[in-house]
């Protein structure tokens, strides 16, 4: 049993989300892997069990979701308080465990970074992933003519379902092509990069933003700048993890918005997956085979 330190809550984890992050971090390649040993799971869901000296603001019993980085795929786990939120008393253990990573990354990119605008077009490519299918959502909520791109029927209704205005099967159509039917993108936003990045950035309108989350394909493309400023276009990096180092209060703030929006039932947390903690390896084959849609939450107790 893990004690916490100063300034930490020691949590009885209930769920755990996956994410693509996860499995970067078992092949060492992601941004922020920490150092071996460690426990993978980013983002959890439970109760405080436990709070390290100098702790204020959390009570034993109170529900929390942390964004830890690590560490979740446990039954207990210690945490830096001021990682942590409160959970509204509507929300599951299994959403809450799903959504700081995936409405997180897509609010703070398209809000706070592209400054998406009522009426403009935004185009989700990777539409119907965990921060794929919370773009779709939170673009519909800010106004926006949402395009979502993804492979199969099946992922294009999950995406039709969380508000998206128009469909792209990468499997079968030309994004550059179905772009340039709508009158082109004004934002584009890809946790995928290769050729789908490339034929969504020959699709922008003149002061088009990109905001590249991720690069689940794999490949990450490499942008010309001579092309940027013939259309005026700006890229905008977007990690979400690092803002907690920097810029904790556009997290909070963000977080804050987000949590306002599911307790008035304006958000609704897509999770295909639910699994114990001995199917793990189940679940980040899932990612790794990109056959899950939305987020998928190992459940480690009720």
């Amino acid at each position: 049993m893990p004690s916490p330190k100063a300034g930490e809550i020691r949590v009885q984890i209930q769920a755990c989300g996956l994410n693509f992050a996860d499995l970067l971090m078992v092949t060492g390649t992601y941004q922020d892997t920490p150092k071996l040993p460690f426990t993978l799971g980013m983002e959890v869901a439970g109760t405080v069990d436990a709070l390290g000296d100098g702790v204020s603001g959390f009570a034993l019993g109170d529900r929390v979701a942390v964004f830890g980085g690590q560490g979740g795929l446990a039954e207990f786990g210690c945490f830096d308080a001021r990682r942590a939120v409160r959970v509204p008393d509507a929300m599951s253990m299994v959403d809450a465990a799903a959504f700081q990573i995936a409405y997180g990354t897509s609010h703070l990119a398209l809000d706070h970074r592209a400054r998406l605008q009522p009426g403009e077009t935004l185009l989700v490519l990777g539409a119907a992933g965990g921060v794929g299918l919370t773009a779709v959502e939170i673009g519909k909520l800010m106004g926006a003519k949402v395009v979502a791109c993804a492979r199969g029927a099946a992922k294009l209704a999950a995406a039709k379902a969380a508000g998206a205005d128009h469909l792209i099967d990468a499997a079968t159509q030309d994004i550059r092509a179905e772009m340039k039917a709508l009158g082109g993108a004004d934002v584009i936003y890809d946790p995928v990069g290769g050729e789908q990045f490339q034929a969504a950035f020959r699709s922008c309108k003149p002061e088009a933003r990109l905001v590249p989350i991720g690069f689940a394909s794999g490949d990450v493309p490499q942008i010309k700048a001579n092309h940027l400023l013939v259309k005026n276009l700006s890229v905008l990096g977007v990690y979400w993890g690092g803002y907690l180092q920097f810029r904790p209060d556009v997290v909070t703030q963000s977080l804050a918005t987000l949590m306002g929006w599911y307790s008035a039932g304006k958000l609704h947390p897509h999770v295909s997956h639910k699994l114990t903690l001995d199917a793990v390896a189940e679940g980040l084959e899932l990612l790794r085979s990109r056959t899950s849609t939305g987020k998928v939450v190992i459940e480690i107790a009720s």
